[in-house]
């Protein structure tokens, strides 16, 4: 197996190299950022130095300033991708003012002359023109002097926190889960051209860190064939660097605020004009790691470190290389509910123990904990052909450790209405290497790109689970049809219910029935039963742990060929990707990207339109067990089984948008969105654990728009608003992935990334330059759809019942099991004017006209339907602030700041879901106060 992994990743190699030399004709660029040069003169040509020269993105925010050197010489090296406003002063000389645009790795270089102060030659730029910018494809660009003052809900997950707040179409989820234009995680991050196509939320992997990042551009669906994968949202980052800080520059900051949070971070610039190192390292000790099902904080501790280092040299005037460096550990409970924080008895279900397990120990708190560990290294050489033609060739290896740990006492893991019913631990290992190259070549109206891309996943799924539930396989039922468990120890065997004899006999006058769901082989890993049956297979040895053990190796080739032209006002951005999937599966598809723009110059007008055809890979996590769970007999005695592996699926992306600016006062940019994809992925769990696998259903439909207002710095105050309305419905069948979950009736449903209206109103706002600034962010959301919500309807609810004759609902979830009083706590819930508590249920059944919540949209009764009015978490409006001054004593090279930030100010009590099938349920932050002192130099 070793040699034939080495003879496929060497034949990659292969191809990703010879495809790149061989095309030097047509090439574009191999990173997402490159520089600006130049020379600044006076009329008669000779050099002017000491002239300051800035670059400035007014929708961005990025804003750079150099002085020229004696020779007349800057320089911005590691510029995003992006147009720029570029202004040169200086002493008895007219300012000078141009427009340049950053479209590939080779970079701009301009000569700027000079004119004599007051002469009529001083360039002048039309006002507006530089808010829009004529590309067929939508996204929203971020730079650090944005995200470094906009108030971030989650500091365990500040990357995913700043995407939901600056870009449309996202919809906010728990524990830095983010829905990108209706799809679960189908996103994707660019890290210098380091494609990561796996999911980032926390309960996943660790994020690249915040401090590591210069700016984010988000492109919403059908981007440019260089991107593939998960294309859902494309989120492209470029990392900072040191390279051209000639004197060091860095900081040191320390946080602490609510729930004992406190942050200490430094970061580190320095270089040279041939070379540059950024290194930033930050730990997070937090009482609010993850988003708990509680608004009240209880078992939910983390810590987080993160360490980052680019390095940066240029070996000669044609050759260069980069490598970033990157090592994540983090480790945090799972937050526990009021039932296993307060040491629920064990078997509670059923028959109170005394809080003992069938050992006679006592039970204690539910007691989970998860630590994961990411490293990553990244290297790149870039090398200039000739002006017009530059080679990039760059590789990975990146890798996540996911390790879970149960409760000392399995039995602490017990939770109530199916949620826990196993105990189990896991370890998953996530190994991804790659190599990349493309060619760059950029003159006149054509800017080509050629490249490949070879990856190679390597999964290792390891998990043991033993059954803690001794209803999930009991051999006896009573005389109401209701598994039983009774005694120790207790019934093994279906032929012990009609004349058994137990200690609790007199509870169960009636005789046992069998039960013909009772399957022999669980009972070998039921822990509740510690002898089983000699009919169940373990020979009547003592019951242990189930161990599942998987491996795959999922291989990947992208080869893409595009090319973005510029005439006069059209832009025009044309190619084809070809993407070869071999995992447990294989897939080939050749996927057309195409994109138009025109630009109405005169109205500041730009219309656009793109499409593009994708091939939408499988997530990684878990897939073994999704994939091939069912060959495994105790997997399918415990979940029904699909027995089809994931195949890849296909998207057809439309887009069809609009940019207007409003002089040099605010640019809208707006895309209405079309995403007709065969195979909708989603995730599901196994059994009734935290293990996490995905799934796929037959096909869905995401229509949608998303809209982003920029009001450029006015006389110090700056505005951005994102509004977005997702429809994400999806069709059955489920046809791949293990198990049966909801919709297979035939009928479309409304998935839980599904939100009508959502928007975010960030205002900024600095009365001068050197003094205090005042940020404020307002988000609203109109609600994720939700789970297993009570309902009243004979066609679509299993609750609806009836009470005196009336419509009434009975308190349990979808599968028919009580709700707990905590459960029905956590939503909401009341019945006329009795609200449930976290230890008095609501009364059962509950009239469908007196039931509701305070939390959860309840549809009214008999309007239930899971297309077109299914149950949503109710809407919220959540307020957050920070002030801050960036140089508190008014140094020079040395400067004191202070930051203060306060989320959710209002204090609001809102749930993101309730007992969703992937995410379980989860409360927003409640009210957290943080102060940040930081020095920087």
């Amino acid at each position: 197996m070793l040699a034939s992994c080495k003879k496929s990743l060497y034949a990659a190699f292969l191809v990703v190299f010879y495809l790149g030399l061989g095309l030097s004709a047509y090439a574009q660029s191999g990173g997402t950022s490159s520089g600006i040069s130049g020379t600044v003169l006076d009329p008669s040509g000779a050099v002017v130095a000491n002239a300051t020269v800035e670059i400035h993105n007014a929708v961005s925010g990025f804003d750079r300033t150099t002085t020229t050197d004696s020779n007349g010489r800057f320089s911005f090296p590691n510029v995003p991708f992006n147009p720029y406003h570029m202004t040169v002063t200086t002493a008895g000389f007219a300012q000078t003012a141009q427009d340049v645009e950053i479209r590939s790795a080779l970079g701009v270089n301009v000569k700027v002359n000079l004119a004599v102060a007051g002469s009529s030659e001083a360039v002048t730029v039309e006002a507006g023109a530089d808010l829009v910018e004529n590309d067929p494809i939508g996204h929203t660009d971020v730079d650090r002097g944005l995200f470094d003052k906009i108030p971030l809900e989650s500091q365990s997950s500040s990357v995913s926190s700043l995407v939901t707040l600056s870009a449309p179409g996202v919809a906010a989820d728990s524990n830095g889960l983010f829905h990108g234009l209706g799809d679960h995680a189908s996103n994707s991050f660019s890290v210098d051209n380091q494609p990561i196509t796996d999911q980032q939320s926390k309960i996943f992997s660790n994020q690249i860190p915040v401090d590591s990042i210069q700016s984010l551009e988000v492109i919403p669906g059908a981007p440019p064939a260089e991107y593939g994968g998960k294309t859902s949202l494309v989120i492209v980052a470029t990392t900072r660097s040191g390279q051209g800080m000639t004197t060091p520059h860095g900081s040191v900051n320390a946080s602490y605020g609510s729930f004992g949070s406190s942050n200490v971070g430094v970061d580190l610039a320095y270089g040279g004009q041939k070379w540059g190192n950024f290194i930033s390292a930050n730990g997070l000790n937090s009482g609010r790691f993850l988003d708990p099902p509680e608004f009240r904080v209880a078992h939910a501790k983390g810590n987080e470190e993160n360490l980052f280092d680019r390095v940066d040299y240029q070996l000669s005037t044609k050759d260069s290389i980069h490598l970033n460096l990157g090592f994540s550990r983090s480790w945090f409970q799972t937050p526990n509910t009021f039932d296993g924080q307060l040491a629920t008895p064990w078997n509670g279900v059923v028959v109170a123990n005394g809080g003992l397990d069938p050992n006679g120990n006592v039970v204690g708190p539910t007691d989970q904990r998860a630590l994961i560990k990411s490293f990553n290294i990244a290297p790149t050489w870039t090398r200039v052909i000739n002006p017009t033609t530059v080679f990039s060739l760059g590789g990975w290896v990146r890798r996540d450790v996911f390790n879970y740990y149960p409760s000392n006492n399995p039995f602490a893991d017990l939770g109530p209405s199916n949620l826990q019913q196993e105990t189990v631990s896991q370890y998953r290992t996530l190994a991804n290497a790659g190599l990349r190259s493309d060619l760059s070549y950029v003159k006149g109206i054509n800017n080509v790109k050629f490249g490949a891309t070879y990856q190679q996943t390597f999964l290792t799924e390891h998990f043991n689970f033993g059954i803690v539930d001794p209803t999930v396989n009991a051999p006896c039922l009573d005389a109401n049809g209701v598994p039983v468990f009774v005694g120790n120890p207790g019934l093994n065997d279906p032929t012990q219910c009609g004349t058994a004899t137990t200690t609790n006999q007199s509870l169960y006058p009636t005789p046992f029935a069998q039960n013909g769901s009772f399957t022999p082989l669980l009972g070998c890993y039921d822990l509740t039963r510690p002898t089983p049956s000699s009919n169940d297979g373990c020979a009547g040895s003592a019951s242990t742990l189930f161990p599942f053990r998987g491996h795959t190796d999922v291989k990947e080739l992208a080869i893409y060929l595009q090319d973005a032209i510029s005439k006069g006002n059209w832009s025009f951005n044309v190619g084809l990707r070809g993407d070869f999937y071999n995992g447990l599966v294989t897939a080939r598809q050749a996927e057309p990207r195409v994109g138009v723009a025109y630009n109405i110059k005169r109205t500041n007008t730009v219309l656009r339109v793109s499409y593009a055809r994708t091939l939408e890979s499988p997530f990684n996590e878990n897939l073994v067990l999704s994939s091939s769970g069912c060959n495994f007999a105790v997997v399918a005695a415990l979940i029904p089984c699909q027995n089809a592996p994931l195949n890849p699926g296909y998207r057809n992306d439309f887009h069809a948008g609009l940019q207007q600016a409003f002089g040099r006062f605010a640019v809208v940019s707006g895309d209405y969105i079309w995403k007709y994809t065969h195979t909708g992925y989603d995730f599901s769990v196994f059994g009734a654990t935290p293990i996490f696998f995905p799934i796929g259903w037959h096909n869905s439909k995401i229509p949608g728009y998303a809209i982003r207002v920029s009001v450029p710095e006015f006389h110090g105050f700056s505005a951005l608003v994102v509004m977005s309305s997702v429809a994400a419905r999806f069709f059955p069948p489920q046809t791949s992935g293990l198990g049966t979950t909801v919709g297979q009736s035939g009928t479309p449903f409304r998935i839980d990334h599904d939100e009508k209206f959502n928007q975010t109103t960030h205002l900024q706002y600095q009365p001068w330059k050197t003094g205090p600034w005042f940020g404020f962010n307002w988000r609203y959301d109109s609600g994720l759809v939700a789970g297993q919500t009570p309902c009243y309807s004979l066609a679509n609810c299993a609750q609806s019942t009836t009470l005196n004759g009336q419509p009434a609902i009975n308190m349990t979830d979808s599968f028919g099991t009580p709700l707990t009083a905590d459960q029905e706590f956590e939503a909401g819930f009341f019945c006329g004017s009795q609200h449930a508590t976290p230890t008095t249920p609501l009364p059962s059944p509950c009239l469908a006209s007196q039931f509701g919540s305070t939390l959860i949209k309840v549809p009214a009764p008999n309007t239930a339907d899971p297309d077109h009015n299914p149950p949503r978490i109710a809407p919220r409006s959540l307020f957050d602030v920070s002030v801050g001054d960036d140089n508190l004593f008014k140094g020079d090279h040395y400067k004191w700041s202070l930051t203060l930030t306060a989320i959710n100010v209002t204090n609001k009590t809102a749930l993101y879901n309730f007992l969703s099938t992937f995410s379980g349920t989860h409360y927003v932050t409640p009210r957290a106060l943080t102060a940040q002192l930081g020095f920087h130099f």
